[in-house]
């Protein structure tokens, strides 16, 4: 059985989800308006490259996304957990900014099932009131990006 701290994370975790995914596929599409998928695909990869701010951000994403990738594996061999490979391509081809929450959403349900104590610490008041201002910017860039 799933406990209320643990349900509270997954509903965080596919809120975050939700909010990547509609925040990069949003842009995705308008990038594809007119090209072949694989048009669009190496019109994405050039404009990686086009600034050093577009070269900065996509170094550290997938930086980000190589450590979280490794991580996810371990994670998943450890726990026994199936269909790692499913969310390692759904992170490369769609977003791992969507992938990685549904991963550790898939995660706390094994953790559940197995038993398994609490997920995680225990977060301090002044914890939540920082998460909940980096989260207040992530909404707010979002909805620049996909105004």
């Amino acid at each position: 059985m799933m406990t209320v701290s643990r349900k509270l994370l997954c509903v965080s975790y596919a809120l975050i989800a939700l909010v990547t995914l509609v925040g990069c596929w949003t842009n995705n599409l308008e990038l594809m308006d007119g090209r072949s998928v694989l048009g669009a695909n190496v019109f994405f990869w050039q404009e990686t490259l086009a600034n050093p701010v577009s070269r900065s951000i996509t170094v550290d994403i997938l930086g980000l996304a190589l450590a979280a990738i490794i991580w996810m594996f371990l994670e998943a061999r450890r726990l026994s957990m199936r269909g790692i490979w499913f969310w390692v391509f759904f992170g490369l081809f769609v977003a791992i900014g969507a992938a990685f929450p549904l991963f550790l959403i898939h995660r706390e349900v094994v953790l559940a099932r197995q038993g398994a104590g609490p997920s995680a610490g225990t977060l301090r008041a002044s914890d939540l009131a920082g998460i909940s201002l980096l989260g207040i910017g992530v909404l707010a860039y979002a909805f620049v990006a996909i105004s």
